[in-house]
Formats: C-alpha cells, sequence, structure tokens
C-alpha cells in the first residue's frame, strides 16, 4: 500500500521529533502531567502537544470530511508498513469487505485474529489501522482479518455488530481455505473495535457456538448508558474527548434505540459464563478505563479467565502510535504476546 506524500512527510517530522535528547523533547511537551496518582507517559503528553498545535481532531462536522481529513495523515504515527506480510483482499458477503494479512513464514493452520478497527463506528478503516493489523500477524504469528464493517450515520446501530457477526462467522467457515485453524480464531479490535469483538464473543456463545477461542480487547467501549469517573477526569485533552464520544454515539445510535441493548453495551449482558479468555487493556488516561476494567470484572466473576492490562501512563488511540514511541511500543507488544499465548494454549 503506497503511503501519500503528506503522510510520509508528517511521519518523517514526528519520527525527528521524537528522537530529540529528553530534555528537548520534555521542553516541546510541557510540564509533567499527573492525575488521579498517574504520571503520563512523555511520549504521549508530547504527541499530544503536537495535536494541539496541528489542531487534531476526532470529531465535528459532517462524518465524511472527518474520514477525509483523518485518512490524510492517519499512518505518520504508525511507522513503516512491516514486512514481511502479504496481504490478499476478500469479499465476506455482500459488501463485506475485509483484508487477510499473512506474516512471512507462517506454516497453515496457524490461529487467525478477526479484527476489528476502531473509529466510533463512525470513522477509521481497514487501512486507519493497516500497520497495526501487519504487527500483531508478525508479532503474534497468525493469520489477521481485518474487516471493514459498516459506518454510521449511513449505516446506524446495529450495522457494525451484524458485520462483526457475519465476519467471524465467515472466518470459522472458511478457516482451513484461509490457511488457519477454526478452533484457534481470536476476535478483537481497538475502542469501537473492542466493542465489536466483546459483542462477537457474546453472540457467539449465547446461541452456542461456534465461537471464538479468544478475545483480544484494547481499550474497549463497552457501556453507552453510564458516566464513570474516568470520563469526567480524562475527558478533556487527552486525545479522546467527552465531546468526541458524544459525536460518535449519537452518529451510531438512531434516536428511540435504548443504549442498554448489549449488542451496544455488552457490560449489561445478564450472563457472562462460558465467554472465550480475554486479554483487555486499558490505558490511564482514558475515559473509557473504568468501563473497560468493569469488563474485566464482570467476566472474572463469571469465571472467564481475563488478563487485565492497565497501561498507566498512556492515551486512547495507542495501537496507532507504536511507530513513534517506547512506550506505545511496549503496549503493543504485551498485546501481541498475550494473543500469541492465548492461541498457542489451544491445540493444533
Amino acid at each position: 500500500m503506497r503511503i501519500p506524500l503528506r503522510s510520509r512527510v508528517e511521519a518523517a517530522s514526528l519520527k525527528m521529533i521524537f528522537s530529540l535528547p529528553r530534555p528537548l523533547r520534555r521542553l516541546i511537551a510541557g510540564r509533567p502531567i499527573r492525575l488521579d496518582g498517574l504520571e503520563l507517559a512523555l511520549e504521549a503528553q508530547l504527541l499530544l502537544r503536537l495535536h494541539r498545535i496541528a489542531g487534531v481532531t476526532l470529531s465535528g462536522g459532517d462524518p465524511a470530511e472527518i474520514r477525509a481529513r483523518l485518512a490524510t495523515s492517519q499512518n505518520a504515527a504508525a511507522g513503516k508498513p512491516i514486512e514481511p506480510v502479504s496481504i490478499r483482499e476478500l469479499m465476506l458477503g455482500d459488501d463485506l469487505l475485509a483484508t487477510l494479512y499473512t506474516p512471512g513464514g507462517l506454516p497453515r493452520g496457524s490461529g487467525m485474529l478477526v479484527y476489528f478497527h476502531g473509529g466510533g463506528w463512525v470513522i477509521g478503516t481497514r487501512a486507519s489501522h493497516d500497520n497495526t493489523a501487519r504487527y500483531f500477524a508478525q508479532r503474534a504469528g497468525v493469520r489477521v482479518l481485518s474487516v471493514e464493517y459498516r459506518l454510521a450515520p449511513e449505516n446506524p446501530f446495529p450495522a457494525a455488530a451484524e458485520d462483526a457477526l457475519a465476519a467471524f462467522d465467515y472466518a470459522h467457515a472458511k478457516a482451513q481455505d484461509l490457511g488457519a485453524n477454526p478452533d484457534r480464531i481470536a476476535v478483537g479490535g481497538d475502542s469501537a473495535g473492542g466493542n465489536l469483538a466483546a459483542v462477537t464473543a457474546q453472540l457467539t456463545t449465547r446461541r452456542g457456538g461456534p465461537a471464538p477461542a479468544f478475545q483480544l480487547l484494547l481499550y474497549p467501549g463497552v457501556d453507552a448508558t453510564t458516566r464513570r469517573r474516568s470520563r469526567e477526569l480524562f475527558g478533556s485533552g487527552f486525545f479522546l474527548t467527552d465531546e468526541d464520544m458524544n459525536w460518535f454515539l449519537d452518529h451510531y445510535v438512531p434516536v428511540g434505540v435504548n443504549r442498554d441493548d448489549p449488542r451496544l453495551s455488552p457490560l449489561l449482558a445478564r450472563n457472562f459464563s462460558g465467554l472465550p479468555p480475554a486479554y483487555i487493556a486499558t490505558a490511564g488516561f482514558d475515559p473509557l478505563r473504568d468501563e473497560g476494567e468493569a469488563y474485566a470484572e464482570k467476566l472474572r466473576d463469571a469465571g472467564v479467565p481475563v488478563a487485565l492490562s492497565r497501561q498507566p501512563d498512556l492515551i486512547h488511540g495507542y495501537v496507532n502510535f507504536f511507530g513513534i514511541g517506547t512506550r506505545f511500543r511496549e503496549a503493543m507488544a504485551e498485546a501481541a504476546g498475550a494473543l500469541r499465548m492465548g492461541l498457542a494454549r489451544l491445540p493444533d
């Protein structure tokens, strides 16, 4: 995939700034930010400062305009495309597209991650998470099926959840054709994608299977009904804002639809027993932090094996920033390791 010139220039500029000596980076970022007993990582604080200077926003105005604006800079912080990874474009059903990522040298019968990108169900694409998918494919040693689910407001709730379920069903039915083991398929995603992964795991489990073998939930949004403490603390100035969250939900959920529907708010499901083991990552300075951690507690109380990992000094969105900062890469490496281990425990 050819990266636009503007993205290459932005990426080079970011790399240069992030390679400056620490005292200079601190000077640009400002004094350390401490909140709720946590200290924001210098790299995250520096990125936030650069975002403010550049006027980066996730919401506001027409969704199509937001998507077009982000498309010009979406790869700047993700780094160069990870190789060797082969890609194959697939049609999973009527108008449901996906990309299959296969790292070099991976044998047949591998595990597979069905991945749903973030973006509040309104923005984001396979392209915006291209290097994220490449990273998980190579570092976890799995095939990754990255899904282009329908976006709102053109396709409101529950369209994205329906596409996520259809994508998993396709992956399971066609696993052998795709080179994967149908018993070693995980679902995963970041933010809204984490929501779709959690919903897919619940829907497939409740119907009696086939269901995923593992869940990779990265700072997922799992409750559209309640404002928790982390949203009050970190709803302004930390990339994902309170205003963004309202904008996303208002576009995704039509007026009159109950936001306590578990297909939107999986934290409110009545039954969590029997769900697949999960790795749930939250970010300390993320308004979604507390609901993600509440979801881990629900799984644990139901006897579901779950590893909860708070990245205490990071912000929402870090799966797209690992090309420019050590802390972002550390968090991604942990998630990839959890995915590898979660699927490796299963029989070949």
